[in-house]
């Protein structure tokens, strides 16, 4: 049997992600994930592609609002309301896509610069936003926030460790930054998932997710090597990107919690068979 064993949320695009034991399943993704984000003066978003550092922020949710701190200087917070109404109104980059968005106030775009040592902004997502997924992959007029590309990312444990297996030093499941983990089935039936259901939300197996040099950084340290792209490049690559889980898109809303069963709808092919 298939069930979620883990449940994930990331506040602000790039910075620590939050375990959890049940999530609410919005019309964008899960509640809370990915609303803010971090911007250059420019107003193009940041990542630790670039700032490395930005691994070394935690965060947390208390109440209705979301606590930020540096892994170096814990008693230090800073306090953002998980939502806003108001605030600057600009436009965003965030890869290939032009978004609206608040700005935060400046005392809170100063603490962020101070703590990550580059001169930089919050903003957030309102729900006046409605940034599409790419259409080739769109069941609908799907939306997401400030994710990647698609609202919901799920990696199966077995998946995981298969590829430590092959490992000399085995890796956490948060190099891979998902929503959602879960337990049962073979290495990569993620892959296969192309329907299946938990509770009354149906959720769709649209994309696997090309991972990026993200993955190759210690989020406890930020120190940076090679694994695990260059062992999944061997058994994971094709058109020169390496697959590791998969997107989601959803029908419904409601919750999800650990330990919930996934029901199995409908399968496809698997694009990678395990060698």
């Amino acid at each position: 049997m298939l069930a979620i064993s883990h449940l994930y949320i990331y506040p602000v695009k790039s910075l620590g992600g939050i375990e959890v034991q049940s999530a609410e399943v919005h019309d964008r993704g899960l509640q809370y994930d990915r609303r803010w984000m971090i911007t250059d003066l420019r107003n193009h978003c940041m990542t630790q592609r670039d700032v490395a550092n930005m691994a070394l922020f935690s965060t947390s949710i208390e109440g209705d609002q979301i606590v930020i701190t540096h892994k170096n200087s814990p008693s230090e917070k800073l306090v953002l309301p998980a939502s806003i109404q108001d605030g600057n109104p600009v436009s965003v980059t965030i890869w290939n896509d032009r978004c609206q968005a608040l700005e935060a106030p400046p005392e809170f775009n100063q603490w962020i610069s101070a703590h990550l040592g580059i001169l930089c902004k919050l903003v957030y997502m309102p729900r006046t936003e409605h940034r599409r997924v790419n259409p080739k992959y769109a069941i609908g007029e799907e939306i997401t926030s400030f994710s990647d590309a698609y609202p919901i990312l799920t990696i199966g444990q077995a998946s995981l460790d298969e590829l430590n297996s092959r490992l000399e030093k085995p890796l956490p499941m948060n190099r891979f930054r998902p929503n959602i983990v879960f337990t049962g089935g073979h290495p990569f039936e993620e892959d296969e998932m192309a329907e299946f259901d938990i509770g009354n939300i149906r959720f769709y197996g649209v994309k696997l997710c090309d991972r990026c040099v993200v993955t190759t950084i210690n989020q406890e340290t930020t120190e940076k090597g090679k694994e695990p792209l260059k062992t999944l490049s061997g058994y994971r690559l094709k058109d020169n990107n390496v697959y590791f889980g998969q997107n989601l898109l959803h029908r419904g809303s409601g919750s999800i919690r650990v330990g919930d069963p996934i029901t199995i709808i409908r399968k496809k092919a698997p694009e990678f068979p395990l060698k």
